[in-house]
C-alpha cells in the first residue's frame, strides 16, 4: 500500500506555486513522447529532453498529445508551463504525487489529477501512480511518474485510425484517456474479487492464522481503491457540468457514460469491502469455534479422569488397615470400577449430546 504524506516538510515556508517534487523518483531521466494527429495525418516522436522543435510544432496539427514520464525535473515542468501557459499552482500540483483526484477549470485549459492502477503479479496486489492531465484547445498533456501506462489501447486506436478518435478534437482524446483509467479500475476489482474468493475458500475449509493477514491486506487495498474512486466520481461529475468551451457537446455525452462507470465502481468497491469485512468475522468465528471444540475435548478428557484420580488416590494412601488391599479380587474389582465409571460418564455425555 502506498505511503502518504511523503516529504511534505520540504515545502514548509515556500511561497505558493513553488515547484518541489514530493514523492519517490521513479525514473532517472524524464522522457517525452509526442503524437500529433488529425483525420489524415499522424506523427510520433520521442525525446529525452525538451527540444525547441516541440515549440515550433505547437498549434500546427488538429491534436497534439504530449506525454511526460518523470516528475522530478522541475526545470522541465517550468518550461512546459511557460510554453503552454499553465498556472504555477497547477505545476505545483503536478509534481506533488499525493494529490487527491480533482478537476479544475482555468478557462484556457482544464486540469485533472487521477490515480492509475496496475495489476500485480498476484491476485489482489496492484501498484498505483499519479497521472495529471492538462487539456487545451488543440493539445493534451499527460504527466506520469514513470514510463509504462494503460494508454496503449488509445495509442493503438490513434495509429490505426480506429473509431472516431482521429476525427475528433483534443477533448475527445482527454475523454478516451479518462475512460481507460476508469476501466482499469474494473480490471483491478476483478482481480480483487478473485483474491477474496480464494481467501473465502480457505476460511470456510480450514481457517488459518495467516488468513487474517491476507484479509487485512485486502481491506487495505480496497480502502486505497476507495480513496481513488470516490473523488474520481466527483471529478468526472464536475468535468461533465463545466461550461468550458473546450468540451464539445458530443464529448459531454461520452463523459456521462464515464460518470455511470464511476458509480458502478463505487458500488463494486463497497460490496467487496462488505464481503471482506464479513470474511474477517467468519474467520474469527471459525477460530473461536475451533478453540471451543478443542477445549470441549480437553474438558471431557479431564472430567473422565476425575473419578479415576479419586480411586487411585484412595488406594494410594498408606494406611495399615484397608480390607481391600488383602482381598484376592481387589485389583480386578478396582479396574472394573474405574471402567464402569468412565463408561457411565461417556453414556451420560452422549445422552446429553455433549459428544
Amino acid at each position: 500500500m502506498e505511503v502518504f504524506q511523503k516529504k511534505r516538510s520540504r515545502k514548509t515556508g515556500l511561497p505558493p506555486g513553488s515547484l518541489v517534487h514530493i514523492g519517490d523518483q521513479k525514473v532517472e531521466d524524464p522522457g517525452i513522447s509526442i503524437i500529433r494527429y488529425g483525420a489524415d495525418i499522424l506523427e510520433q516522436e520521442d525525446f529525452k529532453a525538451w527540444d525547441s522543435r516541440l515549440e515550433e510544432q505547437i498549434g500546427k496539427h488538429p491534436v497534439t498529445w504530449i506525454n511526460v514520464d518523470g516528475l522530478h525535473d522541475t526545470a522541465l515542468m517550468q518550461r512546459i508551463g511557460e510554453v503552454f501557459g499553465i498556472h504555477p499552482l497547477v505545476l505545483e500540483d503536478i509534481v506533488n504525487t499525493e494529490q487527491r483526484p480533482k478537476f479544475e477549470d482555468f478557462e484556457v485549459f482544464l486540469f485533472m489529477v487521477m490515480k492509475m492502477h496496475f495489476p500485480g503479479k498476484k491476485p489482489g496486489v496492484f501498484h498505483s501512480e499519479q497521472v495529471s492531465l492538462v487539456l487545451g484547445k488543440d493539445f493534451v498533456i499527460t504527466f506520469q511518474e514513470k514510463p509504462g501506462d494503460v494508454f496503449d489501447p488509445v495509442r493503438e486506436r490513434i495509429r490505426k485510425g480506429k473509431g472516431r478518435i482521429r476525427k475528433m478534437g483534443a477533448d475527445y482524446l482527454a475523454y478516451a484517456l479518462l475512460d481507460v483509467l476508469v476501466d482499469q479500475f474494473f480490471v483491478i476489482l476483478e482481480e480483487m474479487a478473485e483474491a477474496i474468493e480464494e481467501v473465502e475458500e480457505i476460511v470456510l475449509k480450514s481457517p488459518e492464522q495467516g488468513a487474517a493477514h491476507r484479509i487485512h491486506h485486502l481491506k487495505r487495498n480496497l480502502l486505497q481503491i476507495r480513496r481513488s474512486v470516490w473523488p474520481l466520481r466527483e471529478m468526472v461529475n464536475n468535468l461533465e457540468k463545466t461550461e468550458s468551451p473546450l468540451l464539445t457537446k458530443t464529448t459531454r455525452v461520452f463523459l456521462r457514460d464515464v460518470y455511470d462507470h464511476t458509480i458502478q465502481l463505487i458500488d463494486n468497491v463497497e460490496v467487496s469491502r462488505e464481503i471482506t469485512s464479513g470474511l474477517l468475522e467468519v474467520h474469527l468465528s471459525s477460530l473461536s469455534n475451533r478453540t471451543n471444540q478443542v477445549m470441549k475435548v480437553l474438558t471431557i478428557v479431564a472430567t473422565l479422569f476425575i473419578p479415576l484420580t479419586f480411586v487411585v488416590g484412595v488406594y494410594g494412601m498408606n494406611f495399615d488397615y484397608m480390607p481391600e488391599l488383602h482381598w484376592k479380587w481387589g485389583y480386578p474389582a478396582v479396574m472394573l470400577l474405574m471402567l464402569f465409571a468412565v463408561s457411565g460418564m461417556l453414556w451420560y455425555f452422549r445422552k446429553k449430546r455433549w459428544l
